[in-house]
């Protein structure tokens, strides 16, 4: 029997949405993700590593990869996990970074065989970890001093099951030696890399002195891949005091003359061998570097380099000056030190960094101290308890011989020799051959030994000075056996030779030609006499502008869309008569159905530009307006868009011009009546007074080009002024 359809009707009831104050959202849900993220993964701490470098580092020492054999990469990324469980790849990758064979750092941390991938390639893939091999470098002998003497605190790991640090007790400022970059959330962090050997001579020159001049010592950071810094003193001074700013960096380059070609065997950190060619090549294509004729990566065994091929006849120093310019061959460093100091991120200038990590050394180093007495007077105690059988060793064979128990031998020792019991536990346990006075002797006259060195601990304890003086010893040894000359040249930026576009370009005659169908022709003078062709058109095309100019002058663009484009003539290739032209909406990459209505080929931007609205009303703006300093090539808002555009026309000078309506009236206005504007997108006056049926305007002519026999009849000596009927002795109109 079937069902009654009721009986298949299910309720469906909707649990209550619960509402919840946007403040209480952020508060509960967003704030523990966005601290966890600035606290436990992206910014760097005072040993200069973030939480997965300091626990692959931790793991690679833990192993026995501290002066041992090589392993395999998995090996590691697995035992990686066991104290960072976000997954093998991002371990690897992290690993990567701090390899000799990647070249990120100044200093590597991890020694590696194998393709680690090169920092200055995005596109170099490293091999598999299980293909590569590792193990940690001898300079992390620093990054670990002491660390088994309770120098720094250990915590749980994610699961409880093992102990990790919460930081390295590096013995020299890591945190400024080897470049460091994150993302947190709502903050960065970028911090670039200094010279290991300037790094240690500035800690101890700051230790003797606060006020020393620190720029003195270290002048500028220094880099894994070399390159030159355009140097800033007064630029370089205020990144050191703030922590924030910018520095320029260029390639180094050599010409071979052999082959005409330029090398680049060294480029900016921030930037990589693809980013550079292909910048390159995409200028090539647009035509802006026509002294090249091919860009190639050609590193291989020997190092980087890029080659560039030469056009005959081209000054390589002249042409390194424009791809300075327009590549990233030179390309900026935006500083950023913003450091967790005690969970508290915070950007800090060089000195305060310093500051921090010498008092982060001396509470290591108060640590290891406090740790090293404590294992002195263990040792002490139990020497001391050694020295009291010493003065009869037969009583204490003859008290552990007739001891029946085995439980007892502490105990009747204790009573025999009036001793403690770790004391007398350990007479206790030592061997039979060793209860004779030569071994009880040897060790006994370590007392002293062992008294004098937890004096001297004491004495560090007690003196900031002391413990300075230490830091400063290590310093100095670390400086001498890991130390390197600087990799990053320094070009004083007053000396450096800028680029001039302007003195580089070929200036000769030629003329524009734009037509009704946006197509645009630049003819050389010398082409134009010597051709007999006609003008290439499409169908129904005609030419709409010509314009005798030189190529040193810009193309300004005005579009239906209220859009102005800039051109520069030099960047446009040559044509032919004969040729179709460059096609504008591709050219100048409009907006779909957007349309160039208007051109303007200029050198000095002089003139004003006259609009006319179907509103009647019309706007006069200087043509200066549309001049940037910078290179933009396209400017929105060139004029109002309140109104539909009639017309746009470029005024020398103020002029007679003749309006005519769509219902054949007309009316002449000198330009001089329609005030000049600032603002581009200025709505204008009103010039033509409308009826109420709204006749608008349908064309504009200057007086010189208009048809009409006499134009003065209709002229308005105010604005706005209605139009007038065309007489029919003035002849007839056409509005097209």
């Amino acid at each position: 029997m079937a069902r009654k359809k009721k009986d298949l009707e299910v309720e469906i009831v909707s649990a209550p949405i619960a509402e919840q104050a946007i403040t209480e959202t952020l508060e509960v849900n967003y704030m523990p993700y966005a601290m966890s993220v600035i606290i436990s993964r992206a910014i760097p701490e005072i040993d200069g590593l973030k939480p997965a470098h300091r626990k692959l580092l931790y793991t690679m020492y833990k192993m026995g990869l501290l002066g041992g054999k090589f392993t395999k990469s998995a090996n590691v990324v697995g035992s990686t996990m066991k104290l960072n469980p976000h997954g093998d790849s991002a371990i690897y990758e992290t690993m990567v970074r701090l390899t000799r064979g990647n070249e990120a750092l100044l200093h590597p941390l991890v020694e590696s065989q194998g393709n680690f991938g090169k920092a200055y390639s995005r596109d170099m893939a490293y091999a598999a970890s299980r293909y590569t091999e590792v193990r940690l470098e001898p300079i992390c002998n620093e990054l670990f001093t002491d660390i088994n003497k309770n120098t720094v605190k250990f915590v749980d790991n994610y699961d409880g099951e093992l102990k990790e640090p919460t930081l390295l007790p590096a013995a020299f400022p890591s945190i400024l030696v080897n470049p460091n970059q994150g993302i947190a959330v709502g903050m960065a962090s970028n911090i670039c890399s200094f010279n290991l050997r300037e790094v240690c001579e500035a800690t101890i020159a700051y230790m003797k002195d606060e006020t020393t001049d620190i720029l003195s010592i270290m002048p500028a950071p220094d880099f894994s891949l070399g390159a030159c810094i355009v140097y800033d003193k007064n630029e370089m001074r205020n990144i050191y005091e703030t922590g924030r700013g910018s520095f320029k960096m260029r390639a180094k380059y050599r010409y071979d003359k052999s082959s005409n070609c330029i090398e680049i065997i060294e480029i900016p950190y921030s930037t990589t061998s693809e980013a550079i060619i292909g910048k390159i090549m995409e200028l090539l294509k647009a035509n802006k570097l026509r002294e090249i004729s091919d860009a190639r990566d050609e590193t291989d065994l020997d190092g980087f380099k890029i080659a560039i091929d030469l056009k005959r006849g081209v000054d390589p120093d002249a042409l390194m000056l424009k791809l300075y310019k327009m590549t990233p061959l030179e390309d900026s460093f935006a500083c950023n030190f913003n450091i967790l100091i005690n969970s508290v991120p915070k950007v800090m200038g060089v000195k305060e960094i310093l500051n921090e990590w010498i008092k982060f050394r001396i509470t290591c180093i108060r640590n290891g101290a406090r740790f090293d007495i404590e294992q002195k007077n263990k040792r002490l105690h139990l020497l001391m308890g050694l020295k009291k059988i010493l003065l009869d060793i037969d009583k204490a064979i003859s008290i552990i011989r007739h001891t029946e128990l085995d439980s007892e031998v502490v105990p009747n020792l204790m009573a025999g020799f009036g001793i403690d019991e770790v004391q007398a536990e350990y007479i206790a346990e030592i061997r039979l051959r060793n209860l004779n006075k030569e071994y009880i002797l040897k060790n006994v006259d370590n007392i002293d030994k062992i008294t004098a060195e937890i004096a001297e601990l004491n004495k560090l304890l007690s003196s900031d000075r002391t413990v300075k003086s230490k830091i400063a010893k290590q310093l100095a040894e670390i400086a001498k056996k890991y130390g390197q000359d600087r990799k990053t040249e320094l070009i004083e930026s007053n000396e450096l030779v800028q680029y001039n576009e302007q003195e580089h370009i070929d200036d000769y005659p030629l003329t524009i030609f734009f037509t009704k169908e946006q197509y645009l022709k630049k003819v050389p003078a010398s082409s134009l006499r010597s051709t007999t062709s006609e003008h290439k058109l499409k169908e129904d095309d005609e030419i709409v502008l010509i314009e005798e100019t030189s190529n040193v002058s810009e193309l300004v663009f005005f579009s239906d869309k209220a859009n102005v484009y800039k051109y520069k003539t030099y960047d446009m290739p040559d044509s032919k008569v004969a040729a179709m032209g460059e096609y504008l909406p591709s050219l100048l990459e409009l907006e779909p159905g957007e349309k160039i209505i208007y051109a303007v080929v200029t050198k000095d931007f002089a003139g004003n530009m006259l609009f006319t609205f179907q509103n009647g009303k019309m706007a006069k703006v200087e043509l200066k307006n549309y001049e940037t300093k910078t290179n933009r090539k396209k400017l929105i808002g060139a004029y109002s868009a309140k109104s539909p555009i009639v017309d746009i026309k470029l005024i020398k000078e103020d002029t007679d011009i003749v309006i005519i309506t769509e219902n054949n009236r007309v009316l002449t206005v000198n330009t001089s009546l329609i005030p000049l504007k600032t603002t581009k997108s200025t709505q204008g006056v009103q010039v033509l007074r409308q009826p109420k049926n709204g006749i608008s305007p349908a064309k504009v002519q200057f007086v010189t080009e208009c048809e009409i026999d006499d134009p003065n009849k209709y002229v308005a000596r105010t604005i706005p002024s209605a139009a007038k009927t065309l007489k029919s002795e003035d002849g007839q109109l056409s509005l097209i």
